[in-house]
């Protein structure tokens, strides 16, 4: 445990950053579950919307370096590539 209080406030900062920045990635996770949902059933107009939203929390996290940037565009590439696939069909 922290004796000095800068290592007590560190660890009160810390402890809320870390809830702030599991909820983010957990957002991530439901809305791109959510997608993948949506283009399993092929509709397109709903699996934009919801691609435009996670884009939007990707673009959040990775300024806020939640999650690494370079992550967030390869999930974004995922995301198009399976979104354009659901349209060829």
């Amino acid at each position: 445990m922290a004796h000095s209080k800068q290592a007590l406030k560190r660890a009160r900062q810390s402890e809320k950053a870390r809830i702030l920045n599991k909820a983010k990635i957990s957002s991530l996770k439901t809305v791109i579950k959510a997608l993948q949902a949506v283009v399993k059933t092929g509709d397109s107009q709903q699996a934009d919307a919801l691609a435009l939203q996670a884009f939007q929390i990707m673009d959040k996290a990775a300024k806020a370096r939640t999650i690494h940037p370079n992550k967030a565009a390869r999930h974004k590439s995922q995301v198009m590539r399976a979104v354009g696939a659901m349209k060829k069909k």
